[in-house]
């Protein structure tokens, strides 16, 4: 299957955009140990977007694979995760700061390095969220693909490093008309004392209707119903 579109994401680089509903996202790693931090929202309603905790609350998980959907605020599916080589996607740890980036890694500046000076998820992400007309307060968690952070008993959160290995591959299914938010940019929990740099590539691809077995639909009876209020949504749209 070609792709529509394609892009690569460069270390420390960001993107966003509007992808219709119907389309595969696939996330190729070109480098081991990738990190790239996604947000999402209804791109047709910006006030709707991916809720954490339901997410994870509904289909019983502290991460994520091929089979979970990523949930709105709204009760329905955004985008599901319809392939994966890794299994295990991190949901839990955030992105990362300018002062923890400059406390790991030292600090830099663009006014000297320019292009070379070492982002953070907060600047990447709040710089292609204003873009689209949104800002600060329209922060929510993302999702860390390629990540992987488990608790232990006692509740401390581990990196899992060499996790990702170079041509790992992560699939969407955008369920909803979404809005794309990403930063290329370290996972805060990666114990690299060097700032990881992996380009990512990024393609958009026709994904095929959603049959009544979909694995996806049918992972939880919780997803099912977010797939039954999207169909609603878009009945009472006139799509």
């Amino acid at each position: 299957m070609s792709s529509i579109w394609s892009t690569t994401i460069r270390p420390g680089g960001k993107w966003s955009g509007a992808v219709s509903r119907g389309k595969l996202l696939k996330f190729t790693a070109l480098e081991g140990g990738a990190n790239i931090s996604l947000l999402l929202y209804n791109a047709k309603d910006l006030t709707e977007r991916y809720n954490m905790p339901d997410t994870l609350k509904a289909q019983h998980t502290s991460h994520l694979t091929k089979g979970h959907v990523l949930m709105s605020d709204n009760g329905r599916v955004l985008a599901s995760i319809v392939e994966d080589s890794l299994g295990w996607h991190d949901p839990l740890c955030g992105y990362s700061s300018r002062q923890a980036t400059d406390r790991k890694y030292g600090t830099t500046r663009y006014q000297e390095l320019r292009n070379d000076w070492l982002r953070s998820g907060q600047e990447n992400l709040t710089v292609e969220l204003v873009r689209c007309g949104l800002g600060v307060k329209d922060f929510a968690p993302v999702v860390n693909l390629f990540s992987k952070v488990y608790c232990d008993e006692r509740g401390v959160m581990h990196f899992t490093p060499g996790h990702c290995e170079a041509g790992a591959t992560v699939t969407l299914r955008t369920d909803m008309e979404v809005l794309v938010v990403l930063s290329n940019t370290p996972n805060p929990l990666d114990p690299s004392e060097r700032y990881p740099s992996v380009p990512v590539k990024l393609e958009v691809l026709e994904a095929p209707p959603v049959p009544e077995d979909d694995y996806c639909m049918n992972y939880r009876p919780e997803n099912k119903r977010a797939f039954e209020n999207n169909d609603d949504y878009y009945k009472l749209l006139g799509i």
